[in-house]
This record gives structure tokens, sequence and C-alpha cells, in this order.
């Protein structure tokens, strides 16, 4: 889909009736090519076909026109957006007022101008947008030059205080953009430190000794998400749910959380959500998942389809534990999904979490069918490494279970090759051990025979807690393992 396309399919009732008002402004006339192209690609969606609607609407074969009223239709568009969502948040807001000082400074009317940037000023203040409040002091330094009522020493010296709040706010959070992307991209199943961590936490420390800058909320909102990045690298659960019930009753109660900060405050319960079922809290979780789903139809739904998702997720995780089958039912609605099924990653996580359902209640040729699915998706093919390796130790458990030895003899084989990189690596100790115990069971009835081999799958299976890694498993090597030497 090209940017038109996008647009147009991810468009909302209400903007699409907006949209539709707003063109009829001009002329409205039941024969209007923007309408009927624009018709047609919301009915079309990933179906639309360039050269269909090219034919119904003109007669030549000469497409100028028609990539006119394509590039038309997009200014329309945006044109409506703007109109209809320039109050939505503050920073909308304040980027209108700031675009009306510019726009009257253009044409000479300073005073005009000066009460336009005074309300932009004001707003940014208000929501600590520091950055908008940097280009709103240089706006206020240029027309200076026209006003003598305005002092430029006065806004020069702000803008100085202002470029310090953004130079701290920016060290936290570039070294969160690094932290934030590394965990987005190997879905926390790779096992190697994150090398920016102490970094991060040398920052956190830093500035929350700052008595001055802690008053902050904004700073408040960043030393949160780099705690709990902290938090989550080092798979400290037990402390994580601590902070985030203090820090998430603390925003709470002071009335932090706005509507410029909801993203934060979804996030927030995200964390929570899973913390507690980490520490194996399901009910508490679930409650937490209850109290997500409300707060995701505030400020009308400013972030439901963002985390719509997790949403489900939180679902799925603590039923996977108290009700299998529920699990299950939820995973085959969210394969119907059209918004989750659009993601890769997404798509991903049900088809790898519906072999795991399966898995886990030993039907294994269900579990092998949605694994086979996954492998040919998007979302698979542009994966982390680290996790398409941890996917295929989870391949061959299955494929033991099925009793499948030719196929298991060979997918050992491939599994060796394809990885081989990450064979020789003693942070994928586990893995390198399943291999050579499924190896070992295609031939021996028991690993009891293996007495060198059995002493280290004793040391995984009685190892003490600091030592689990089943938090970046697929399937449950542990609970695996054990089974086997039950037998």
């Amino acid at each position: 889909m090209d940017i038109l396309n996008l647009i147009v399919s991810g468009m909302s009732k209400d903007q699409v009736r907006f949209f539709k008002v707003y063109l009829s402004r001009s002329h409205d006339r039941d024969d209007r090519m923007d309408i009927q192209l624009f018709d047609y690609m919301r009915k079309s969606g990933e179906e639309y076909d360039e050269e269909k609607i090219f034919r119904k609407l003109y007669s030549t074969d000469d497409k100028n026109s028609f990539y006119r009223l394509r590039n038309r239709l997009l200014q329309d568009l945006n044109k409506s957006t703007m109109i209809q969502h320039y109050n939505d948040d503050e920073t909308s807001y304040t980027l209108h007022l700031i675009a009306l000082g510019k726009f009257y400074y253009s044409r000479n009317n300073t005073r005009v101008a000066f009460y336009f940037l005074k309300k932009a000023e004001a707003e940014a203040r208000r929501a600590e947008n520091f950055e908008l409040l940097d280009i709103v002091y240089g706006d206020f330094i240029r027309l200076s030059h026209e006003l003598l009522s305005i002092n430029p020493e006065e806004y020069i010296e702000r803008r100085k205080e202002n470029q310090e709040q953004i130079r701290q706010l920016r060290t936290i959070d570039d070294i969160l953009a690094v932290v934030s992307y590394k965990m987005k991209l190997t879905q926390n199943f790779a096992g190697d430190e994150n090398p920016i961590l102490p970094l991060l936490q040398q920052t956190v420390e830093h500035y929350s000794n700052d008595k001055e800058l802690i008053r902050s909320a904004k700073l408040r909102f960043k030393i949160y998400h780099a705690v709990t990045q902290i938090l989550l690298q080092k798979r400290d659960y037990k402390a994580l749910e601590e902070y985030l019930l203090s820090v998430f009753t603390e925003f709470r109660d002071e009335k932090l959380f706005t509507r410029t900060n909801h993203d934060t405050k979804l996030q927030m319960l995200v964390y929570l959500i899973n913390s507690l079922f980490k520490n194996n809290k399901l009910k508490e979780s679930l409650k937490y998942t209850t109290l997500l789903q409300q707060s995701m139809e505030e400020f009308q739904r400013l972030y439901y389809d963002k985390y719509l998702f997790f949403y489900y997720n939180s679902l799925v995780i603590n039923y996977s534990r108290l009700d299998r089958n529920k699990a299950i039912e939820i995973l085959d609605e969210m394969k119907g999904n059209e918004k989750i099924r659009s993601n890769p990653f997404y798509e991903m996580f049900v088809y790898l979490n519906l072999a795991v359902s399966w898995f886990d209640k030993k039907d294994f040729h269900q579990s092998i069918r949605n694994l086979n699915k996954l492998y040919v998706l998007n979302g698979y093919a542009s994966a982390d490494r680290s996790l398409q390796f941890k996917i295929a130790i989870a391949e061959l458990m299955i494929r033991y279970e099925l009793k499948d030895f030719d196929v298991l003899e060979s997918k050992i084989r491939q599994v060796k090759k394809d990885f081989r990189e990450f064979i020789t690596r003693q942070v994928n100790s586990r893995e390198i051990l399943m291999i050579s115990v499924i190896t070992k069971l295609i031939e021996l009835d028991s690993l009891k025979q293996e007495k060198q081999l059995l002493q280290k799958v004793k040391q995984l299976i009685f190892g003490t807690e600091e030592e689990d890694g089943s938090d970046s498993e697929i399937l449950n090597y542990k609970a695996w393992l054990k089974e086997k030497l039950s037998v």
C-alpha cells in the first residue's frame, strides 16, 4: 500500500464523515471523481486495483489526470485531518497556535502574531513541552525586531534555561530509545546483556538525586521509563511489581495522568499486568487487565488500537495458566482481528502461542500445524535470529513428541547448520543441552543410560531460581525434561 491507501484504510467512521462534509463545502455532486476514488479505496482495502478504478473514472490511457486526482485527494485528506484534530491534544493545539503566530508574522500583523505566540507559550509550559517552547522563544526573539514591547533579553534567558531542560531530558530519551529498540527487536528472547544498561542506570541515579528536576512531572515520567527498562532487562519482576504498584498509585493520586501522557498510563498497566503474571499473581493480573480495558476507552479511545494487542496478550498469558481452552479461544479470536493481523509481529505471536497452547494440551499435531503456519509469516522472516533459534528448539521438542524421528534427525542437522553461530555460545547452554538430549532420546529409551548428560539435565532442573531462564524459552525446558526423567 502507498501512503494515500494507508491513510484512507486507517480512517475511522467519524473521520470519514467529517472528510465528506469537508469536501462538500465547495460543491456537492454525485459524480465527483475524488469521492468515487475515496469510496473505492475504503471498500477495496488490500484488494485495491489501481487499473480498475482508473478505467472506471477515465476513458483515456493517459494517467496524468488520475495522478493529479490522487494528489488532490491526499491534500484534502491532510487538511481535513488537521481541521478535525487540531485540538485533540496539547501538542497538536500548541503547534496550531505556533502556526497561526508564524502566519500572522509573515503577513506583518505583529500584534496578532504576539497574541498567538503567548497562548502557545502558555500551552507548551503547561504540557512541559520544552521542544515546542524552544520554537516559541525563537519566534518571540524574531518578533522583538518589530515590537518594542518585547524585551529580547528576557526570552533569550528563557530559551537558555529551556535548552538545559531539553538537554537533560534528551539524555534519558536517547538511552531509552536504544534499550527499547533492542528489546522490541529481540522480543526479550535474546540472552546477551544489553551494554547500554550501566549508562542508563547511572543517568537515572544522577537525575533522581536532583531535587530541582525531580519536581517536574515530565522528568518523573522519564525516570519511570528508565527504571522499568532496567528492571525488565534484569528480569527482576518482584522489584518491578513493587515499583509499578507504588508509582501507579502515586501518579494516579497526584492526578498526573492526563490526555497528554495517557499512552504512558496504558503502558504502565501493561507492565504491571505482566509483572504480576511473572510473579504468579494471576487473579491480580487479570484485575489490572480489566482496568487496562477500561482505560483504553478513555479520551474517546485515544490509544485503543495501539493497546488492543496488549490487552489480548494479557488475557492469553493468564488464561494459558488458568484455562488453556479459553486461551486458545482468545487466540483464535485474535486471528480474525484485522488490526492484529496487519502487524507481522503480532500475527506471529498468535501462531506461536497457539503452538505452545496446543503443546501444553498434548495435542502435538495441532501444535506443529500452527508452528508451520508461523514459518511462512512475514514477521518470522524479519524476527531476530535469537528468537528464530528458540523457535527451532521448540520445534525439535514437538517433533520428538510426534515420534517423527526421521524428520526430527533431519531437523536437528538443519538447526546445527542454520544456527551454528549460536551453538558455541555459553549464553545458549540450555538450548545446546536440549539439542543433545533430544539427539540422545532418539537413540535411547531413557536418559538414565547417559550419566554425563543426565548430570547436566539435573543441573538444569534443580538449578537455583537465579539460574532459571524459562522466561526466555518458547517451551519450558525444565518442565519437559522433568517429565522425561520420570518416564
